[in-house]
């Protein structure tokens, strides 16, 4: 048996050093190695069962197919995963406590388990709380494979002898490998249980899905380079109190990065919501002042989100500016140049901005909104329930263009939006029908055509 030794893991990046120092030399974090066992390295490792040497082949003969795709029973997921599960892939997900993940991963495993060996590794339950979670699903007939094992050795195993065409492991952070001498979701553990998992998904085709466990801070736990490993990284996110829950691709060899699926959490477990702008947009029948529509990018989804603004007198020396699902920088800046190129007299005033929904918007094309909405609650004026605005604001007053501007007006128009003002340059030729577009290069501009629309 090879002799123990003593090696020390960066927590953040995974990498392995011989001896403690205060820095580590790879990704330059301070005070993250941590001491761990590892086996000798022997001069012949022996090979255990489906682990031959694979062939050589070419790009040619490779490139003959497309990947194949195993729809999962639930388009939101799909959407995500960019068309479904790519035979031998690997996808991790994680998620806060409680959010849905388990939940999630239980309804694939009954939707897919008519096309094929499905197995549910759990690490964290017992066979009989994954039974009653499934009968409170409706789940009792799925015919999908349950284990409950935590050594992935055995995990593997069990997956080569019926054959699994998807396996689930549930968690990663509960896992072991018996080649790595420490405690279950140690640096040491989570690297290498999740490259024996990664190369049983490349030499026999399983589609693999790693659930896994985040920290406080809202990053899955354990070395930066579990996401590199992995070909799929998605994130269960919601809001505290909601039952929504947005799964977002942060990572996708397959296909598009920062999609997202859009779910409901009910008794029956996770519903797909198909139209998630509804939910957006559950305004007051009435128009109130300081309040926007505006049209979001998310992946290939547009997403019609309600802006909200509200000015209100400063109570001291220095004006108060929160931004909730806004980056605060950035509506400083807005308010700057509504005040320089508009006309706008926001000094002195507290001024709150907030997205309904709880979402967080990182795109540009809501800077247009966020001023119009400002402006009206300064001047205490709603804005027309049938108007929708996007464009970036520069510095100098200029509104400038953003990416899929026809596809964000087809998005308005479905549910009927009759009015438009957008960037001159995301001005289609032929607007859609029932809508009036109205094309603007300056803030003032843009200002004008929402008191005239």
């Amino acid at each position: 048996m090879a002799k123990a030794r003593e090696v020390y893991v960066c927590g953040s990046c995974g990498s392995v050093s011989p001896k403690w120092q205060g820095q580590c030399g790879t990704c330059g974090e301070w005070n993250t190695l941590v001491g761990a066992t590892a086996p000798a390295a022997a001069g012949r490792r022996s090979r255990g069962p489906g682990t031959e040497p694979a062939a050589p082949s070419t790009l040619a003969a490779e490139s003959q197919g497309s990947p194949v795709r195993v729809a999962t029973g639930s388009g939101e997921l799909d959407r995500v995963l960019g068309g479904g599960l790519v035979a031998g892939s690997v996808t991790l997900l994680g998620g806060d406590p409680g959010i849905g993940k388990s939940t999630l991963m239980l309804q694939a495993a009954a939707a897919l388990a008519p096309g094929g060996p499905v197995l549910y590794a759990t690490g964290e339950e017992s066979l009989q709380q994954v039974a009653l979670r499934g009968r409170r699903l409706g789940l009792e007939e799925s015919t999908s494979r349950l284990l409950a094992e935590t050594c992935v050795e055995q995990i593997l195993e069990a997956s080569r002898a019926v054959g699994a065409r998807v396996l689930i492991v549930d968690s990663i952070q509960t896992t072991y490998t018996e080649g790595v001498v420490s405690a279950p979701g140690s640096v040491a553990q989570l690297r290498e249980c999740t490259a024996l998992l990664v190369r049983h998904a490349k030499r026999t085709g399983t589609a693999v899905l790693l659930v896994g466990h985040v920290t406080k801070d809202g990053q899955i736990a354990g070395p930066r380079v579990l996401e590199h490993m992995v070909d799929t990284v998605l994130y269960f996110e919601s809001d505290t109190g909601s039952r929504f829950r947005i799964l977002r691709s942060v990572k996708n060899r397959f296909g598009a990065a920062n999609e997202i699926g859009v779910f409901a959490m009910a008794e029956a477990g996770l519903r797909e919501v198909k139209n998630p702008s509804a939910i957006f947009l559950s305004r007051d029948p009435q128009p109130a002042a300081g309040s926007v529509v505006t049209v979001l990018r998310e992946g290939t989804r547009s997403l019609l989100i309600e802006v909200q603004a509200l000015v209100d007198a400063g109570a001291g020396g220095n004006p108060r500016r929160v931004a909730l699902g806004i980056d605060g920088n950035r509506l400083t800046m807005l308010l700057a140049v509504a005040h320089r190129h508009g006309a706008l007299a926001f000094q002195g005033a507290d001024v709150f901005a907030n997205v309904v929904g709880g979402v967080r918007i990182d795109d540009t094309a809501a800077d247009l909104a966020i001023v119009l909405a400002a402006r009206s609650s300064l001047e205490d004026r709603p804005v027309s329930h049938s108007l929708v605005a996007f464009g970036e604001i520069g510095l100098a007053g200029e509104i400038r263009p953003v990416p899929f501007g026809e596809e964000r007006l087809q998005e308005a128009a479905k549910h009927g939006f009759g009015t438009a003002i957008v960037a001159a340059a995301n001005a289609p030729r032929r607007p859609p029908e029932g809508m009036r577009v109205i094309a603007v290069k300056r803030l003032a501009e843009a200002l004008e055509a929402e008191r005239g629309g």
